[in-house]
């Protein structure tokens, strides 16, 4: 099979993103730079209304980004040569490892081994560091937890591990679904992680929450912005990301986030995390 390689400059920050939105037009496998992406897929997949959908997402950065196109054949599986890039970190309280790298977790640290399988929350995108950060903070013994576009899975299995009673996450799509119950039964969490596919409407309506965690963007936040605060138990506590700096006012102007307080924010390059806590 003919495989199309896109070589699409892009800084870092924001090539986790970009890479989710690759994966849901079938490309399969990605190589990831400091200023570039290289990400390739069937031939016959590809059409000119996949390459301006990129076109048009590239063109609402700040940052001057362009895509060059080559045709090339199948001799690699680049699917495994990406997921054999992504390497352990330490974030915050937790260290991150790919299942397929030995080793333990260092003294005093909380291990999540995660097989990214191509979902969105490796921990290599400054948004899934910021929520994992903020989680031992804001996340206490017993708290029921809400995860929002649980990807991976792995802001659930950190909530947990910290302490949470139970975290229930869901997600739109089937490959992040399947992934994140991979990841549940990896880390032993089976019995106090859920994972469902859909979204708000595979909620029940009644239910509330001590802890929200949305790692997703402004458009799905602004999107679920009546039913995240909904959801929200009194003196329960939301954390959003997979936000630009620049959106920053979007959500504190949102009438649904006014009613909230917000009461610590962090940043990571563009990047930052917002966190209110209900009255």
């Amino acid at each position: 099979m003919d495989y199309l390689k896109l070589e699409i400059i892009i800084p870092s920050d924001y090539q986790e993103s970009l890479i989710a939105e690759l994966f849901e037009m079938d490309f399969e496998g990605f190589e990831q730079y400091d200023d570039r992406i290289l990400a390739y897929i069937p031939q016959n997949r590809f059409s000119d209304v996949y390459r301006e959908e990129i076109e048009q997402w590239l063109s609402s950065l700040r940052e001057h980004c362009y895509i060059e196109k080559e045709e090339i054949e199948e001799t690699r599986n680049y699917n495994e040569e990406w997921e054999q890039s992504i390497q352990q970190q330490s974030i915050g309280n937790f260290f991150v490892r790919p299942t397929w790298l030995p080793g333990n977790a260092p003294e005093g640290m909380i291990l999540l081994e995660i097989d990214p399988k191509m979902a969105f929350g490796t921990g290599y995108h400054e948004t899934t560091r910021l929520m994992l950060r903020a989680i031992p903070k804001f996340v206490k013994k017993g708290d029921r937890v809400l995860d929002v576009g649980t990807g991976t899975g792995i802001l659930s299995i950190a909530a947990v591990k910290i302490g949470a009673h139970s975290s229930l996450g869901f997600d739109i799509d089937e490959w992040s679904y399947d992934n994140a119950n991979e990841n549940i039964m990896i880390n032993n969490v089976k019995d106090r992680v859920i994972i469902i596919k859909g979204s708000f409407d595979v909620i029940n309506a009644d239910s509330r929450y001590d802890v929200i965690l949305a790692n997703v963007n402004r458009t799905a936040i602004l999107s679920m912005d009546k039913e995240l605060v909904g959801h929200l138990n009194k003196e329960g506590t939301l954390l959003l990301s997979g936000l630009l700096e620049q959106e920053r006012n979007i959500i504190l102007q949102n009438e649904y986030f006014k009613k909230l307080k917000l009461v610590h924010e962090d940043q990571e390059g563009e990047w930052i995390v917002l966190i209110f806590k209900n009255s």
